[in-house]
C-alpha cells in the first residue's frame, strides 16, 4: 500500500501476488494456460530461425473486489512494439461502433464544438474522426507506429505512452478535456495508477472519462478463455471498478453493456467522489453478485468448460489431419494466439490462417505455432472443407462476407463450444 492507503498501481515487469486493483492477496488461480507468446508479435519469416520468448499466462479472480487479472506483466515497450499491427478501423464491424460511440458520447457528455476531447491508446484515430467531424478539438495518444497513420489521416496524435506527466503537459498546453475516452486498453497499461492520476489531472471538473473492456462476466458466461492474453493485464467486472476509482475520489456513475469483442461494458466515470450509480450500473452489480463472481464454483466451473472447448476442438483439428480434409483458419485477431497455442493446433493440422487483404499481418506467422497469415481470397479459390473463424466473436458478419464471396466451406466457431454454423 502507499502512504495513503492506496495500492500501488504501477506495475514493475514481472510476477504479481496481489490483487491489481484492490491490493488482496485472496486471489483464484482459474486456468494456467503455460507459457506463452505475446499475441501481437507476429513473426518475419527470417525470425522464424530464432528463438522466440514466452511469459506465464495464468488467469486469477481476485476474492475481496472480483477483479479478474493475469499474474505477471511484460514491458509496456516489449508488448505495444513499433511494428504493432492492431488496426481498429479496418474491422468493419468495430469501426461502425466506434462511429456510433462518438455520437452518443457527444450527447452524453453535452459537447460543443471547439471542446478538447483525449482518446487514449487511439490507434488509428477511428474513434476521434467522429468527434472532429463535429467540430471538437481531438488528440489522440498512441505509442506505436499505427499513430503515423492518425496522422496521415488528419487526426492530432501523440506517439508516446500515456501517464500522469505526458497528461499534465496536454492540459497546460491545450487546456482540460471535456471528455476522456479509453476503449478496449484500460485493462492493457502496466502504469494503471499513472494513468488514472493523468486522467484525472486533464479532465475538466464537469468532464467525463468513458472507457469500454471485455466484461468479466461475460467472459465467464460466454467462456472467453482466448480474451487471456499478455495485452490484457486485467478483466473487470463494475465491483472493481467502483473499488478502483474510489481509490482515486472519483466515480463510477453508470456502466452497461455493449456488444462488441465479443462482450463489453461502457462505464463513465466522474472526477467527483462519492456519486451515486445509475439505476442500469445498480442492475449489473447485482447480476455479477448473483453469478457468484466472488466464490470459487463459478470459476471451477468455468476452467472445466475451457479443458473441455480445448479438447473438442483439438479432436477436430486432429480428426481432420488423420483423414486428409482440410482445415483452416479465419481471422487473426490477437486473440486467436491463446486458443491456437493452447489448444496445440499446429501447420500440420491448420496450414494457413487467413485474413482481409488490408490487414497489417499479412505475410507474417502466429506467434508460437509460427502458422502463416495470407490473403483471404484463398478460401474462395480451394474451398476447404472446415474453416474455423478464429474471431469468433463476429461470426455472423464474417460468415455473411464469407458466403457473399462464395466461400462453400463448412464454418467452424469455437467457443463457447465447438459447432458448424449454419448458413
Amino acid at each position: 500500500m502507499t502512504m495513503a492507503g492506496i495500492p500501488d498501481h504501477d506495475f514493475a515487469p514481472g510476477h504479481l501476488d496481489r490483487c491489481q486493483v484492490c491490493g488482496s492477496k485472496d486471489l483464484k488461480l482459474v486456468v494456467d494456460l503455460g507459457h506463452q507468446p505475446l499475441c501481437d508479435s507476429l513473426l518475419t519469416t527470417e525470425r522464424l530461425n530464432h528463438p522466440e520468448p514466452t511469459f506465464p499466462l495464468r488467469f486469477l479472480v481476485c476474492r475481496s473486489c472480483t477483479a479478474g487479472q493475469i499474474d505477471h506483466v511484460v514491458d509496456g515497450s516489449t508488448v505495444y512494439h513499433p511494428a504493432y499491427p492492431y488496426r481498429s478501423g479496418i474491422t468493419r464491424e468495430l469501426a461502425s461502433h466506434l462511429e456510433n460511440l462518438s455520437r452518443d458520447l457527444g450527447k452524453l457528455a453535452s459537447l460543443k464544438a471547439g471542446d478538447l476531447v483525449v482518446d487514449i491508446g487511439s490507434n488509428d484515430g477511428t474513434l476521434l474522426k467522429g468527434f472532429k467531424a463535429m467540430g471538437m478539438r481531438v488528440l489522440g495518444v498512441e505509442p506505436t507506429n499505427i499513430s503515423e497513420i492518425a496522422r496521415a489521416d488528419g487526426v492530432d496524435t501523440e506517439k508516446a505512452f500515456f501517464g500522469e506527466d505526458l497528461a499534465k503537459r496536454i492540459a497546460a498546453e491545450r487546456g482540460r478535456a471535456r471528455l476522456v475516452t479509453a476503449t478496449n486498453m484500460f485493462a492493457h497499461m502496466a502504469g494503471l495508477g499513472s494513468t488514472i492520476r493523468g486522467v484525472r489531472a486533464m479532465l475538466a471538473d464537469d468532464g467525463l472519462f468513458v472507457l469500454e473492456n471485455h466484461y468479466l462476466l461475460d467472459i465467464m458466461k460466454t467462456l472467453q478463455y482466448d480474451s487471456i492474453y499478455h495485452e490484457h493485464l486485467r478483466s473487470y467486472s463494475i465491483r472493481s471498478l467502483i473499488v478502483l476509482f474510489g481509490f482515486y475520489g472519483m466515480s463510477v456513475v453508470d456502466a452497461h453493456r455493449v456488444s462488441s469483442y465479443g462482450g463489453s461494458i461502457r462505464v463513465v466515470v466522474s472526477p467527483k467522489k462519492d456519486l451515486p450509480i445509475s439505476a442500469q450500473g445498480s442492475a449489473l452489480l447485482a447480476e455479477e453478485a448473483d453469478a457468484g463472481l466472488a466464490g470459487d464454483d463459478v470459476w471451477e466451473r468455468f476452467a472445466a468448460r475451457v479443458a473441455k472447448a480445448r479438447v473438442d476442438l483439438l479432436d477436430l483439428a486432429f480428426d481432420c489431419l488423420k483423414k486428409g480434409i482440410p482445415f483452416v483458419g479465419n481471422s487473426c485477431p490477437g486473440r486467436c494466439a491463446t486458443l491456437i497455442n493452447s489448444t496445440g493446433i499446429d501447420r500440420s493440422m491448420m496450414p494457413y490462417i487467413a485474413e482481409q487483404p488490408t490487414s497489417l499481418k499479412l505475410g507474417l506467422h502466429l506467434p508460437g505455432k509460427h502458422i502463416p497469415v495470407v490473403n483471404n481470397e484463398i478460401l474462395a479459390r480451394t474451398q476447404p472443407e472446415y474453416v474455423l473463424l478464429l474471431a469468433w466473436h463476429y461470426a455472423a458478419p464474417i460468415a455473411k462476407y464469407l458466403r457473399e464471396r462464395g466461400v462453400r466451406s463448412k464454418l467452424v466457431v469455437p467457443l463457447p463450444e465447438v459447432h458448424v454454423l449454419d448458413v
